[in-house]
């Protein structure tokens, strides 16, 4: 009984001291786990906001009427505009002006000039009557609705040179500048110098 006694100290020394060993084991175990998991965690970045595009400006377009207008000069006009938009923005027509001579519903193009015709002498009726082949137009012909018969009225357009045209406006679009004409064949510097004043893009 005496040895019992004296081993049982000693054993219950060995296994508190076992016991405390293993949870000291465990808590570093458990505090390397705990730790290791917080720094492998995935970094969430924030989503962006999203980013709304501004709407587009719209374009303007730079216009140069003249002729029998209230206020000729340079308009700004949005892009899509028609020649009686930019007619109206002159001030609208003077009392003079030869209207039906003008295309009001053709589009207008940036660094277009646009010239309102005034009435000659003859008034209408002379505006009516058709001119003679190889004479000038009483006002500027718009080359983008002029017909081969007009065509042929101006100086130095014959019915080859005048057809050439209408097949160069079908292939390439409206004229938007005289100076175009020089690229219809046919057409050369001294045909431009007959035509000055005497047409419109």
């Amino acid at each position: 009984m005496d040895n019992m006694d004296l081993r049982l100290p000693a054993l219950s020394r060995r296994q508190l001291f076992g016991g405390t060993a293993a949870v000291a084991i465990l808590l570093v175990l458990l505090i390397r786990h705990l730790g290791g998991s917080t720094a492998a965690a995935p970094a969430v970045a924030p989503l962006p906001a999203p980013v709304h595009a501004k709407p587009a400006a719209a374009k303007l377009l730079v216009i140069d009427v003249a002729g029998a207008v209230r206020r000729p000069g340079l308009y700004r006009l949005r892009d899509g505009s028609r020649i009686d938009n930019a007619i109206a923005a002159a001030g609208g027509p003077t009392p003079k002006a030869q209207i039906d001579g003008v295309n009001l519903a053709a589009p207008i193009a940036d660094g277009e000039q646009i010239v309102v015709p005034g009435r000659g002498v003859g008034g209408a009726a002379a505006a009516a009557s058709p001119p003679a082949a190889g004479s000038a137009p009483s006002a500027p012909l718009d080359l983008n609705s002029a017909t081969l018969e007009q065509l042929e009225s101006l100086p130095g357009i014959g019915p080859v040179t005048a057809q050439k045209i209408l097949d160069y406006r079908q292939a390439h679009g409206a004229f938007h500048a005289i100076a175009e004409l020089e690229g219809v064949p046919g057409i050369g510097p001294a045909h431009m110098a007959q035509l000055k004043g005497l047409v419109i893009p």
